[in-house]
This record gives structure tokens, sequence and C-alpha cells, in this order.
């Protein structure tokens, strides 16, 4: 998108002060991806864009520019769920930073776009987050080309069976055999099945899901931190992190 974009439906990611005034604003559009846009004089107090580039708050956005930092020309508010509770809000920090982290840059996701106005409603209602960060974290991987069944060894080609052991890499899948560098092993083919099917309620299908899924979101940070996490082991202890 190379002209003035009008009504995109979009999100802020995150935000920064920009020069004196402006913010610098994280966003994740329908259908222009992650892109960064600069809102003028959005810093100063009688702004109403400061309250209206909030983060979850669903928006209508028009902006210019034919580099890759453009420029906000409006903002509409819509209406939306809020993140009210405090393990909701960390989680949706969660899965803002992801986002930012990890999309490339004006690459159109519209199917995760999709996905990510579901999980904010999910965790607007949810007690419990953790199913619903585990699909959201599923969707991702597949947009980024890290997808994998759980019921296939990928370097069989077999379905997995319900009383052997797997591992897990994250650029091959389930594995069948173990080779230098797999991340995890000893993965209950039972375990496995179980995820395939939906399965996010059992103790031992959410560790392993978690296992699984944090194994593979550190694998495309490469090493880099997320603060969000930092949040989650204040907030609820280190065995509590996404």
């Amino acid at each position: 998108m190379t002209g003035p974009v009008r009504q995109e439906p979009a999100y802020v990611l995150h935000r920064r002060p920009w020069r004196e005034t402006s913010l610098m604003v994280d966003i994740f559009s329908l259908s222009a991806g992650r892109i960064t846009i600069v809102a003028r004089g959005g810093n100063t107090a009688k702004s109403p864009l400061k309250a209206q580039l909030q983060p979850f708050q669903p928006l209508l956005l028009d902006w210019t520019g034919r580099s890759d930092l453009k420029t906000l020309i409006q903002a509409e508010v819509r209406g939306g769920p809020a993140l009210k509770r405090t393990l909701a809000l960390y989680s949706g920090l969660y899965v803002n930073e992801l986002l930012q982290r990890l999309l490339p840059l004006a690459d159109p996701h519209p199917h995760l776009f999709a996905s990510y106005i579901d999980v904010i409603a999910e965790l607007s209602a949810a007690i419990d987050v953790e199913p619903v960060l585990r699909r959201f974290e599923q969707s991702l991987a597949a947009e980024l080309g890290y997808d994998f069944a759980w019921d296939m060894a990928t370097d069989t080609g077999f379905t997995v069976e319900a009383n052997e052991y797997y591992c897990y890499d994250p650029e091959q899948g389930i594995l069948a055999a173990s080779s230098p560098g797999v991340r995890l092993q000893n993965l209950h083919g039972a375990t496995l099945l179980a995820l395939a099917s939906g399965d996010l309620e059992s103790i031992e299908c959410r560790r392993v899901a978690k296992r699984v899924t944090r194994v593979l979101v550190d694998y495309l940070l490469q090493g880099r931190p997320l603060n969000s996490r930092t949040l989650f082991s204040h907030h609820r202890g280190d065995r509590n992190e996404p």
C-alpha cells in the first residue's frame, strides 16, 4: 500500500513517544499487516489520539506514505471487548509482543488478523487463558510457516502411535526418531493424539503444549527476550509464563 489508505481495520500493538509531541505506533492491520505509523501531535495533552491509539482497541485508520514509516491522517474508534482483568491484560500484551517481534513488516495476514480479533474477545471473557494462548500461538506458527500436526511424525510420514514416544523440533515438527539438536524428547504419543483432537484441558496436554510452543516461540525469537513474560512471572510466578 503506497497511496493514501482509508478506513483500514487495525489494532495498536505498541506505541512510544516520537520527537517532542508525536507518537510512533506499531499497528497490525487487515490489509497491510504490521506497519509503523507516526501520529503527529498525538503525544500532547489536547490530542484525542493519545486516548484513541490504545492496545486492544478496534480502530479504523487513515494514513499516507510511501516509505516504511507512514503518517496517520485520522483514527476512528470502534466498539470492542476490553481486557479488564490483570491476567487477561498481560496475556494480550504477550500476544501483541509476539506479533510485533515476529511478523515481517508490511506483510498482510488476513487469517491471522481474524485470529487476533478472536483472541482478544476470548481473553476478555476467559478465566482460564492458557488454552486461548496456545490456540493463538499455533495460528501464528501456521502463518509463519511453522505449522505441524500433533498426530503426524514428519520424519516417517506415519501417524503417531499412542504407546510410542516422540520428539519435537521447530523446523521439522513431531519426529519419531531423535537427532542432534532436537529440542524436545520423550513426548508420549497418547498425549500428542489427545492434543490433535483438541484437548487443552488435561494437565499433561497443557504441559506438553506449553513446552512445545515455548520451544517454538523461543526459536522464532532467536534469543530475544519477551517483556511480557516478565509481567507474568511477577504476577503469578515463573511457572505461569506463556
